[in-house]
């Protein structure tokens, strides 16, 4: 889940592997290959100056934490309104305002964010679960992860109950503190970024699976390990997009219903059914925790500062805008909107997975199921990985997969929808969620699906018609997202 992708929404890559990845080790190469001699390739982004990727790179880092940081001031300082801050900041300054009113480091929340990580690095170590497989590396790799999020999920926040119940711990004391944990996971983030920066060069889990672009500043945004680990288990990215992200989404919605009740001696409603929503969504998340192994978020992105600070901070502090705007402003919009509202968010949600749901069916029974009653159809596909070795795999192209390319994506959007919806204000800020989603699910649309496709398959793209179009939207992500894996369609059309 980078957190850009929005974890949840990241469509899983499983046309790119077999049907049915076995999981019976920690990490095993399904074939031979020589190792790469010395440093790797180096990346490719089509920016090849290495000044220029810096600079490129220099803006993200640096400016991405202030951005989300005036957020922060406009909901404690001008009520939600971005309209309200703009114009004072061009008025006063806005470093004057980051001055006057940004958040500021405090040991209180610092310490208690430093607790909170080792607690998720310890249920992420020690916690049961079904081993599954990931997608396979660009150098061959196939790596198994024990999918626990669930019951680290659970076990989270009940400690947080029990610890609220017996008076150790202020139930809103996440909103209460905020600035102090934002400026704590801002930290973080960078500091995260840093150590792995440095073992991608000191002590790389799998060196053949690096990418290097000839910019420090560049790499060091970007990422240069695929898959770093800690011994066999422990797998940083996996533990940066789940429990560092997800788990932390809902905790700030509940301590933010409890800090508003602190406050105001009420719960809004549309602060409860916000953090209904969401919960489903984080919820679903971890259920399906072994299908988000086979996401760009895990097969492409490497671990860096747009993965890592997008995860520690970016996700928690943007995704929870609503829920913070409530907590100082609730709204009262009416029983009928707000039913209209939630019955259109549950109805995506649903849309959503059942559609997923499909995918996951055909490609795990590799195509011997039904969908909506008749035998799936699909196109059989085969193709090759960096290494030359060929691979099969299915291309579902019925039940929901006929009716559209990404129906899926209209499912993400309603729930996304929903989410801001629900909290009955025109506030720009509030609606930041679903601005962003529809603008990435367009770009993947549209940057990705189309131009993707026909580098992919080339002229072999157009034969086959509007069907493939309608059934390879997730085979050509990993060759936009610089995974060396080349595909050739086989002529095998399965009713």
């Amino acid at each position: 889940m980078n957190p850009y992708a929005k974890m949840k929404h990241s469509d899983p890559i499983s046309d790119a592997q077999p049907p049915f990845p076995s999981a019976t080790a920690t990490m095993r190469k399904k074939h031979h290959q020589q190792p790469k001699a010395g440093l790797p390739e180096k990346g490719h982004s089509s920016v090849r100056s290495p000044w220029l990727l810096s600079v490129l790179a220099a803006v993200p880092l640096f400016v991405a934490p202030l951005i989300t940081a005036s957020f922060l001031i406009t909901i404690s300082q001008f009520e939600g309104s971005l309209s309200r801050f703009v114009t004072t900041g061009f008025e006063q300054g806005f470093l004057t305002i980051m001055k006057a009113h940004g958040p500021r480091l405090s040991l209180k929340p610092t310490f208690a964010y430093t607790c909170y990580i080792a607690l998720q690095a310890v249920l992420f170590y020690l916690l049961p679960g079904p081993t599954n497989t990931g997608q396979r590396t660009p150098a061959g790799y196939l790596l198994t992860y024990r999918t626990n999020g669930l019951y680290a999920w659970v076990i989270t926040h009940s400690i947080y109950a029990l610890l609220c119940w017996y008076g150790l711990l202020d139930p809103g004391f996440v909103i209460r503190n905020w600035s102090g944990i934002f400026i704590a996971m801002n930290l973080f983030g960078y500091l995260v970024a840093i150590f792995a920066y440095g073992k991608a060069y000191l002590r790389p889990s799998h060196p053949e699976d690096r990418r290097f672009s000839g910019s420090a500043l560049q790499d060091l945004y970007a990422g240069i390990e695929l898959n770093p680990r800690f011994g066999k288990t422990f797998d940083f990215k996996f533990f940066t997009n789940g429990r560092m992200g997800m788990i932390s989404w809902t905790l700030i919605d509940i301590s933010s219903i409890a800090y508003q009740h602190q406050a105001h001696h009420t719960v809004s409603p549309s602060l409860i059914l916000v953090t209904i929503l969401q919960s489903i969504y984080a919820i679903d998340f971890f259920i399906n925790e072994s299908w988000y192994l086979r996401t760009i978020d895990i097969t492409h992105d490497h671990y860096g500062f747009y993965l890592i600070w997008g995860c520690f901070c970016f996700l928690p502090a943007n995704y929870t805008l609503q829920a913070q705007y409530l907590t100082h402003y609730p709204t009262s919009p009416s029983t009928i909107y707000l039913a209209a509202i939630f019955s259109i968010g549950i109805a995506g949600y649903a849309l959503f997975r059942s559609v997923n749901n499909q995918k996951d069916r055909v490609r795990r029974s590799n195509g011997k199921c039904l969908i909506w009653g008749k035998p799936a159809q699909y196109i059989t596909a085969t193709y090759k990985t960096s290494d030359g070795v060929e691979h099969k795999s299915i291309l579902l192209c019925s039940g929901w997969w006929s009716c559209a390319r990404h129906v899926n994506y209209v499912g993400d959007l309603l729930l996304s929808f929903s989410m801001c919806a629900v909290v009955g204000t025109d506030k720009l800020l509030v609606w930041l969620y679903v601005i962003w989603m529809g603008g990435l699910l367009v770009h993947r649309i549209v940057g990705r699906c189309r131009g993707g496709l026909f580098r992919v398959f080339g002229e072999g793209y157009r034969p086959t018609g509007k069907r493939l179009d309608l059934t390879t939207i997730y085979t050509f992500h990993s060759v936009q997202s610089k995974i060396p894996i080349n595909y050739t369609i086989s002529a095998h059309y399965t009713k």
